[in-house]
């Protein structure tokens, strides 16, 4: 093996091999409160869910497309997964994610990740922000009715989260500086909580804790068209919402570091992952945002963060099963607070006001939608539509048709230039006064144009029969060569 290639894998695996695994410890709590929640909602136990995140992270840390990205068991697929559970049953669930694996891997080989570059930058600050609000409001009702413990442990997380590491940079203490705080908040608040015995929400609390590793296989439905009918449709959502919300995590995660991702290699990694996950009794998942932050906040840049959250959960759960059952809820609470204030786009909000008001509408609308829907592919969809709408607004005002009068000849020439489409070909229509030419030869020059549809070819075929109608000869002057091939395919 070349010594260049030991620095490619090196460097995407494990840039510094310390600070990956410290990194994935922090994305590894940072994922317990959610996914047990999230099992919830999608109405199965939360050993179910621990099951997929541990699986998950696993394959996807291998073949998924964005080093550093953590995937696991989210939300919107476990309200797309709902209903199917509540009509026929968990093991159906199991066979809706097999086959939603399937798709996604489809997709990934059709390199549907391409389709990312139709997501605008708003509706990706939206997306952002949407689910910084979503993560910071599921802590909510861990706060329903709290007593002065519970309230004083979170803000004693919230302390030690952010406290340590302003506080070591002050001291130029190294060691406050190289361990995660989170890490230092979950074991601090354990220790506190269990020799103070202070009456406060633990982990156990949340629901039963897998006790064994999960075994392999097949769902238990029948083998029948019918049961193929049951969960076509919510695989289908499940394989879009989940390649939804991956593709845009990559995206953030891009960002954050500075170096690009395969995402067509991240739709075929998660349809393998998902496919994974149903086999070893488990719901299927995506990329989840607020625990890939807080990775690459932490120092993970590499596949072997996101191997070792995985690994170390499984370890939590099972084999340290008695200890985490111990670890405070607040403590978890505190990390969801930091990771959703992290995800947040500050710098959005005073953008409102600088950023063209368009733009801005894309974003405040993605990010309604996402949070009263709690439906991140509603939210998204909105924004891109509009997003598409909008453009189309601004391109179609960009038609402009002057015309200028040859005294000598009585000769009008009318120049167009812009686009012509569906949405300016009325308005390129209304621009030729034909009464005021009547008898007149007459030129148009569309050399300064582009017609892109059948509607803007109709709208020039309209202009030239009304001027031949008031008696007027028509030229046509300038059409450009991918105008003519559209003409002609419409003639043939």
């Amino acid at each position: 093996m070349s010594l260049s290639l030991l620095n490619r894998l090196r460097m995407e695996w494990a840039p510094s091999i310390p600070r990956e695994l410290l990194a994935g410890a922090v994305a590894t709590f940072a994922l317990i409160p959610e996914v047990i929640a999230f099992s919830f909602v999608a109405g199965v136990d939360p050993s179910v869910g621990l099951f997929a995140s541990f699986v998950i992270s696993i394959v996807i840390a291998v073949f998924g497309g964005r080093p550093a990205m953590v995937s696991a068991a989210a939300g919107s697929v476990a309200l797309v997964a709902a209903p199917l559970v509540a009509s026929h049953g968990i093991q159906y669930l199991f066979a809706a994610g097999l086959l939603a694996g399937a798709m996604q891997i489809v997709f990934g080989l059709c390199r549907m990740g391409m389709l990312m570059r139709f997501v605008s930058s708003s509706v990706r600050t939206g997306f952002v922000n949407a689910l910084a609000i979503m993560i910071f409001a599921a802590q909510l009702p861990h706060l329903q009715g709290a007593n002065t413990a519970t309230w004083a442990m979170l803000a004693a997380g919230l302390l030690i989260i952010y406290g340590l590491p302003w506080l070591g940079q002050r001291l130029q203490l190294k060691a406050l500086l190289l361990i995660p705080s989170p890490l230092i908040c979950v074991v601090l608040l354990t220790v506190v909580a269990s020799m103070l015995g202070l009456p406060v929400a633990t982990v156990a609390d949340l629901g039963k804790l897998p006790d064994a590793l999960p075994l392999f296989g097949l769902p238990e439905v029948p083998a029948t068209l019918d049961t193929l009918r049951i969960i076509m449709l919510p695989a289908l959502a499940i394989a879009m919402v989940g390649l939804l919300e991956s593709v845009l995590t990559a995206a953030v995660v891009d960002e954050m570091t500075g170096t690009p991702s395969n995402k067509n290699r991240e739709c075929t990694g998660l349809g393998l992952a998902n496919m994974a996950s149903s086999v070893f009794g488990g719901i299927a998942g995506c990329g989840m945002i607020g625990q890939a932050v807080g990775n690459v906040k932490y120092g993970g840049r590499g596949r072997l963060s996101t191997l070792f959250a995985g690994v170390f959960l499984l370890v939590l759960m099972v084999l340290l099963k008695p200890w985490v059952s111990q670890v405070p809820v607040m403590a978890l609470v505190a990390i969801m607070v930091m990771v959703s204030a992290s995800t947040f786009d500050w710098k959005s909000v005073g953008n409102l006001v600088r950023y063209p008001r368009l733009s801005s509408a894309v974003m405040l609308a993605t990010v309604v939608i996402t949070v009263f829907t709690h439906n991140l592919a509603a939210g998204v969809i909105a924004g891109v539509l509009l997003s598409g709408v909008f453009f189309t607004f601004k391109v179609a005002g960009m038609l402009q048709v002057r015309h200028e009068d040859d005294a000598a000849t009585g000769t009008r020439t009318w120049y167009v230039s812009g686009q012509v489409f569906f949405a300016s070909a009325d308005a390129l229509v209304e621009q030729f006064d034909v009464l005021a030419v009547a008898g007149r030869p007459v030129r148009i020059d569309v050399s300064g144009a582009h017609f892109w549809d059948i509607t803007a070819i109709g709208a020039l075929d309209k202009v030239v029969e009304r001027l031949q109608q008031h008696g007027c000869t028509v030229e046509l002057l300038g059409m450009n060569a991918n105008s003519q091939r559209l003409i002609q395919r419409m003639k043939t």
